[in-house]
């Protein structure tokens, strides 16, 4: 067996790897489809969590079918597809635990049914299934936006989350989504979704974000119509704009990572009474887009650009840096 590891800075390798043995309360997945996510490739970068000093195990976004259930595990069986919930596995698979799944066996301490464990419904492949997760960060992103039915809705960055983030923002029904992103491919995936886009390195993005939201005065100043922001992009500039485009009682939700401190003009919320706040992982998200999986199966098979053998995984690291890409999944043969 094999485990994709990070060693160091930028140092990230293919490692062989022996799975510790499976306790009474552990399953053991044999893996079929994990994503790479935005996170791996910033893990890397930092030489691994919190930092480099030892070997961190990559992978998170994945789905399997099992093949051990141990005697005090209830509710699932063997040859079972399910998801992996990591963030509600004891070591937070993938983010700074023994165990990734990037490997051919994920070992699942403590197993529980509804918890780590869920259910991949019927008809639904192993790829789509391996989504689950980063549709869970975005849909909670546009849950914390408090984002409804009629709403207008910009969304910064048209990454894999960002991408998430349109399709329920659509799906839900708000009005006229806006996205924003200087990279033309991922562009042309938001407007396959349904969203009017800006690229704000050609176009003067307030001036299109008030044409297409309409505009209202506050205090005699001309602000956008739009009900809430999202920033999946992590541009530093962003936090500004949104500031001064934002109408009375707007919302910006901030899920991308910010590494340094970003300059906050606090003068202008005065007059809007505006509101930020941020999202981080999926408290409560996941069953509700497995729920919705059989309904939006092919625009989520949408937001894969790029699917790899497992023994491609470094290759697929160095395309899911890159703009042409969206999510790159990897596959495994067995």
């Amino acid at each position: 067996m094999r485990l994709l590891t990070i060693h160091d800075v930028d140092d990230v390798r293919l490692d062989d790897y022996a799975r510790p043995e499976p306790g009474p309360r552990d399953v053991v997945i044999r893996m079929k489809a994990v994503g790479i996510c935005g996170s791996d490739l910033s893990y890397i970068k930092n030489g691994g969590i919190p930092g480099p000093g030892k070997p961190t195990p990559l992978g998170h976004e994945g789905a399997g079918e099992l093949m051990f259930v141990g005697s005090e595990v209830t509710g699932v069986a063997v040859g079972q597809p399910v998801i992996v919930n990591p963030m509600m596995t004891p070591s937070y698979i993938g983010s700074g635990g023994p165990e990734g799944a990037f490997t051919e066996e994920l070992l699942v301490r403590e197993a529980r049914l509804g918890a780590s464990l869920l259910p991949i419904p019927e008809g639904i492949s192993y790829e789509i299934a391996a989504m689950c997760e980063p549709l869970a960060v975005a849909l909670h992103g546009v849950n914390r936006a408090q984002a409804k039915a009629g709403d207008r809705i910009v969304i910064y960055g048209c990454g894999p989350i960002g991408l998430g983030m349109i399709l329920w923002a659509v799906d839900r029904g708000c009005k006229d989504v806006i996205a924003l992103d200087l990279a033309e491919e991922r562009l042309e995936r938001a407007r396959a979704l349904g969203a009017h886009t800006i690229n704000p390195a050609t176009e003067n993005a307030a001036a299109r974000i008030k044409a297409i939201h309409g505009t209202e005065k506050v205090f005699g100043r001309e602000k956008a119509g739009t009900d809430a922001f999202i920033d999946a992009a992590g541009a530093p500039s962003i936090l500004g704009d949104v500031v001064m485009l934002a109408k009375t009682h707007a919302r910006h939700v901030i899920t991308a990572a910010y590494l340094k401190p970003i300059e906050l003009p606090a003068g202008p919320m005065l007059t809007t009474e505006m509101t930020i706040t941020t999202a981080v992982g999926y408290p409560s998200e996941m069953p509700d887009v497995i729920a919705a999986m059989p309904r939006l199966k092919d625009k989520i098979a949408s937001l894969i650009s790029h699917t790899l053998p497992f023994d491609r995984v470094l290759e697929g690291l160095e395309i899911a840096a890159t703009s042409q890409s969206a999510k790159v999944m990897i596959g495994f043969d067995a």
